[in-house]
């Protein structure tokens, strides 16, 4: 009896586990999807161990900020953005996990977000 709901369960993911539509099917139609511009050009290096640095796009508002949080929301640090690459020092506040940046606007709207490690 195990091995019957094992058996359909394969069967089930192997052909209904995509609601695509089939690229045979769609031959010379070719779905594109735009771009979004980023703001965050790079974060580096990832994993982090003392410093994360973060370089941003010259259209960056110097009135955004950029706020990390840690994978429970905890807020770690916010720094507004004056210059074109910011340096965060990871002191020992910030333990081995995961945190999330978010890049904020001036109403405190989301303009971006992404995650880094952190190892220690």
């Amino acid at each position: 009896m195990g091995k019957r709901y094992t058996i359909l369960l394969l069967v089930f993911m192997a052909f209904g586990s995509s609601f695509a539509p089939d690229p045979v099917f769609n031959v010379g139609k070719v779905t594109e999807f735009p771009e979004l511009p980023t703001k965050v050009s790079r974060f580096y290096p990832n994993p982090a161990t003392t410093v994360i640095n973060f370089e941003f796009d010259k259209s960056v508002d110097k009135s955004y900020s950029l706020l990390i949080c840690n994978f429970l929301g905890k807020r770690m640090t916010e720094v507004r953005i004056t210059e074109s690459k910011v340096v965060i020092n990871l002191d020992d506040q910030y333990y081995r996990g995961l945190y999330v940046y978010q890049l904020r606007d001036q109403s405190n709207r989301i303009v971006e977000s992404g995650k880094f490690q952190v190892v220690k």
